[in-house]
């Protein structure tokens, strides 16, 4: 019996999302479902909406100290956010 090539069924379904442009928009979904992962508890409790238009990770925080700390991590929290979907995703998070 012939023993064929195989390929990795995430290689298959990889190609897939990319060839039907749905790569982007589930990377976009992971990276927001995985907001109170990266931060914690501690930030995702104060967190209200989160959304992604274009490159740019917007996030609603309700307590305006937290908020302004979280303005002076804004590259590291990036970077994070970004690693943990391994995929540049977003360039820059802004919080409301």
């Amino acid at each position: 019996m012939e023993r064929h090539k195989s390929t990795p069924i995430k290689s298959l379904l990889d190609t897939w999302l990319r060839s039907e442009g749905l790569e982007t928009p589930l990377l976009q979904y992971r990276l927001v479902q995985g907001w109170p992962i990266v931060m914690g508890n501690g930030v995702a409790q104060y967190t209200g909406s989160i959304n992604i238009y274009g490159n740019v990770l917007r996030v609603q925080i309700k307590n305006p100290a937290l908020r302004q700390n979280l303005l002076m991590m804004r590259t590291e929290i990036t970077h994070k956010m970004n690693e943990y979907v391994q995929a540049q995703v977003i360039q820059e998070v802004t919080f409301y």
